[in-house]
Formats: structure tokens, C-alpha cells, sequence
């Protein structure tokens, strides 16, 4: 008996105008009007964040629809890299380009999720642009990368409010892209892609001949 073939769906691709709205083009700094460009992007089933040049996080509920906004304390500095993660509770990774680091643990009107929104912070270990942020499927563990080859990891324990990092990994390339999985961490970097194992912390390269 022949399978039955799943229906197509058919969809159609078009301007977010309800989000893009809500973002301002320009603002005001002093008596300066300063452009505001999207520098990063990331989605999943409950949100959409968009990190901006000024330093501002978008962050918009697709359920409630309604937009939030969220900032690093201190100096105005582009975001470079977001990266959501929907688990127990909902968490949003943010990097800059001077090496900041911050994960925001947001806020849920859900019965035993978390009601008051919480921020941790990567302290000091990347010196240049974030350009790579994959988290655990727990939210346990986050791991950042940089445009100057360093690997960060940090433990975050969400119920104590504690963020522990160290560097685990230094490439002499920029890294591009970290993903984890099974306490594997696959990273590829301008020159190599290698899988890094994070008990053992053994390194296994893919391929033998480097990028060109």
C-alpha cells in the first residue's frame, strides 16, 4: 500500500512591520541623533530577540505580542551575538563587541516559573567581540566564543544566582560557530572545525587540512 504523501503548506514570507515598529530608527544622545542598526538575531517559538548598536536588546513575546527592552549598564556598545534557550525557564544570552557577556533570565506569568527577571554576568575573561553563544538543553551551561579564538564556559546556577566561568579553549583563529550537545562542544573557527570533549577536555579535529 502506497504512504499517503503529507500535505504541503504553503506559507508566505513578509516584512515583520509589527516588530520592526517597535524599534526605534534613531535616538537621541545629548545633542547628538544616533542611528540605530540590528546587529543580531535569534528566534524560537516564544520570542524573537534582536540586539541593536546601542547596546539595547529587543525582545519581543510572540504570544502576548508585546515588546520589551533590556541594556548593559555603562557604555553604549553594539551587541553582536543573541542566542535564546526556551527550558524550565526562558533565558536569552547576550554578547558584545568588547567581549561583555550577560544572560537574562525572564520573567514568566506561568505557575512555578521564575517572577522576577535576573541577570548574570560573564566577568572579564573576553577582551574583543563575541561571536559564537550555544547553551545546553538545561540552561545549565552557556559557552562563548570570540573574534580572538577563546572559549568560555560558565556554570550557571539560576536557583543560587551564581555564574562561574573559565576559559576552556584557545584558538588561534576567530571561532564562528559552537554548538553542544551530550558534553560535546563542536566549534569551528576561521581556519578548523574540531569537537571539543568537555570531561575529558580532549580536542578531536575534523578533517585534516585547514580552511583556506
Amino acid at each position: 500500500m502506497a504512504s499517503v504523501a503529507s500535505p504541503v503548506i504553503f506559507k508566505e514570507f513578509c516584512p515583520l512591520y509589527y516588530l520592526l515598529n517597535a524599534i526605534p530608527t534613531k535616538i537621541q544622545k545629548g545633542f547628538r541623533s544616533i542611528v540605530v542598526y540590528l546587529t543580531a538575531l535569534d528566534t524560537n517559538g516564544d520570542y524573537i530577540a534582536v540586539g541593536s548598536s546601542i547596546g539595547m536588546l529587543y525582545l519581543y513575546c510572540r504570544h502576548l505580542n508585546q515588546m520589551k527592552k533590556y541594556n548593559f549598564e555603562g557604555r553604549c556598545e553594539s551587541i553582536t551575538f543573541v542566542k535564546l534557550l526556551s527550558c524550565f525557564d526562558d533565558l536569552v544570552a547576550v554578547g558584545t563587541a568588547s567581549g561583555r557577556v550577560a544572560v537574562f533570565q525572564l520573567v514568566s506569568s506561568l505557575p512555578g516559573r521564575n517572577k522576577q527577571l535576573r541577570r548574570f554576568d560573564v566577568a572579564g575573561i573576553h577582551k574583543s567581540s563575541i561571536t559564537a553563544l550555544a547553551w545546553s538543553p538545561n540552561g545549565m551551561k552557556l559557552f562563548s566564543g570570540d573574534d580572538k579564538g577563546k572559549i568560555v564556559y560558565s556554570a550557571l546556577d539560576l536557583d543560587q544566582g551564581i555564574c562561574n566561568s573559565s576559559l576552556v579553549l584557545e584558538e588561534p583563529s576567530s571561532i564562528v560557530q559552537l554548538d553542544y550537545s551530550q558534553k560535546v562542544l563542536l566549534v569551528s573557527t576561521l581556519q578548523r572545525t574540531l569537537l571539543f570533549y568537555t570531561e575529558e577536555k580532549s580536542v578531536n579535529q575534523v578533517g585534516s587540512q585547514p580552511r583556506k
